[in-house]
């Protein structure tokens, strides 16, 4: 038997409930076909949930949210599935504490551009190109096409804005580096490391390296516009949970996908940990994982394409992260703290493993987050994985004592910068990859995506078997809510194309005017 809105409807199956997959879901719930979302834990959300413990709700790693701007992928969604978000804007997004000064990163800039003057070119240029971005991205742009569809909706769209996208273009092989280059700021040390530790959470690695367009438009989020959610982050997967359920589809926890069957070259259903009740396996016309390349080669076992296989052995592993939930009395913390903040240790060297790390404190307004008088605070900070791993698999104790160090280390620079913390701490717990892993079931505990170094590298969706498809931060573009949105919103249009004919086949077909974005 059927399940979802309609019994002569495909049945598709989507594999974990975080925001890629749930976007992906209640957009194709939304076109009229039946759908079912498969989640292994107990709540939605995955990296970007909201988990309870002693009376606090922690974000489990994503605190901010964007993309809610006229145009932005939480607004188009919203529009298109009558979605009232739960969310309240903050201003400034967050607080950067160099060694030297602290800068507001706020929607004005006007901080950014009173510390560092001598960069207003470089923001200038970046905003003309960030708006072209948001606008390309509002009209669907299907980056990197994989299809002849694609490739004609990708004509359609630079057709559709020439010339303007052609400025574009000098910046689709450059570095962000090569870009401050033009304006002679390489040699600005601080500018540099403040703009790194920017790029470091929203393109996954630093100047050097980070593609020149795409950095353009993830370090326009707080001027966009950047949001707490009520009851915490996870409270945009319960909203798109609920509107799934709404619809007509489902979405079961403790259904852990434990392998994809494939025959004759196609996906045919999925097989759980608990099972279905009165069958063995999910029946699927079509599957959308919500996975890392890697989970899915384990999942397709020996089904899984070729061209799969060879992605998973050569692809370099992304980042994971070291995460602090920490409850704290609210009366010990200085008047007026701003919610949100970035901490960068040292001018030189690395980033990373404690070196910079993000403070996100739940907003005074929202009493739901923590006991009477009392915060939730989730601190995190980007770490190599394989480390971890190495270690409780080999030495537990050399293990504990790695993350005892880790966290010294990250509440010694927070007490830096808010004297008497220490002082209002009522609970500290930590998280690992390997934390990430037990609870999320992300391929060694890995969060964020892959870095954005190239805009041809990029990966789409396309998983080398006509009826599956990737969704999540695994696909470009990749790190943040807002870009796993946009990504799923773009899987979701090449599903229904896929699929039989609906009466609606169109997923967002956004009316912009040539006036957005307004700054």
């Amino acid at each position: 038997m059927r399940t979802g809105t309609n019994n002569e409807s495909p049945e598709v199956i989507v594999i974990g409930a975080g925001i890629g997959g749930l976007t992906t879901a209640a957009l194709l719930a939304d076109a009229g076909h039946a759908v079912t979302v498969l989640e292994a834990g107990t709540y939605p959300g995955g990296s970007a949930g909201t988990f309870y413990y002693q009376g606090y709700r922690f974000a489990a790693g994503a605190t901010l949210a964007g993309g809610f701007q006229p145009g932005g992928p939480h607004a188009l969604l919203g529009q298109q599935l009558d979605i009232d978000w739960p969310v309240h804007p903050t201003d400034p997004a967050w607080v950067v504490h160099l060694p030297d000064r602290q800068v507001m990163v706020a929607q004005d800039n006007q901080d950014i551009m009173q510390q560092f003057p001598h960069t207003a070119r470089f923001w200038q240029q970046q905003a003309r190109i960030a708006d072209l971005g948001w606008l390309l991205s509002a009209q669907g742009l299907p980056w990197p096409p994989r299809s002849a569809a694609e490739f004609a909706q990708l004509a359609r769209v630079g057709w559709s804005n020439f010339p303007a996208d052609l400025r574009l273009l000098p910046f689709a092989f450059s570095t962000v580096r090569q870009w401050l280059g033009r304006h002679g700021l390489t040699d600005d040390a601080v500018f540099t490391r403040f703009l790194d530790a920017q790029l470091l959470i929203s393109a996954q690695t630093t100047s050097a390296h980070a593609n020149a367009i795409y950095s353009a438009t993830a370090l326009d989020l707080a001027r966009q516009g950047v949001y707490d959610v009520e009851g915490g982050i996870g409270g945009l997967a319960r909203t798109l949970a609920n509107k799934i359920k709404a619809l007509g589809g489902q979405v079961l926890y403790k259904q852990r996908v434990t392998a994809i069957k494939v025959t004759d070259g196609r996906v045919v259903g999925v097989e759980t940990q608990h099972g279905r009740r009165g069958q063995d396996y999910f029946p699927a016309d079509f599957v959308v994982a919500n996975l890392t390349p890697w989970s899915l080669d384990d999942l397709l076992v020996n089904a899984s394409p070729a061209r799969l296989r060879r992605e998973v052995q050569r692809r370099e592993l992304g980042w994971g992260a070291f995460v602090l939930y920490l409850g704290v009395d609210n009366s010990k913390l200085p008047a007026d703290l701003p919610d949100h903040h970035q901490i960068i240790a040292e001018l030189h060297g690395p980033l990373g493993e404690g070196r910079s790390i993000f403070v996100s404190l739940s907003p005074e307004w929202d009493t739901s987050r923590a006991p009477d008088g009392h915060r939730a605070i989730t601190i995190t900070t980007h770490t190599a994985v394989q480390p971890w791993w190495d270690l409780v698999d080999h030495d537990k104790e050399a293990y504990a004592a790695r993350k005892a160090g880790y966290t010294e280390r990250i509440l010694s620079a927070v007490e830096r910068v808010i004297p008497g913390f220490r002082s209002s701490l009522s609970l500290v717990m930590d998280g690992t990859p390997v934390t990430y892993n037990t609870w999320t079931h992300r391929h060694l505990g890995m969060v964020g995506g892959f870095p954005q170094v190239s805009l041809f590298s990029a990966r789409g969706p396309r998983t080398g078997l006509p009826n599956l498809r990737l969704v999540g931060d695994s696909i470009f573009p990749g790190q943040s809510t807002a870009g796993v949105t946009l990504g799923a919103m773009r899987v979701a249009e090449d599903v229904l194309r896929a699929l039989p004919s609906r009466a609606d086949r169109s997923v967002l077909r956004p009316q912009v005017s040539e006036s957005w974005p307004a700054r």
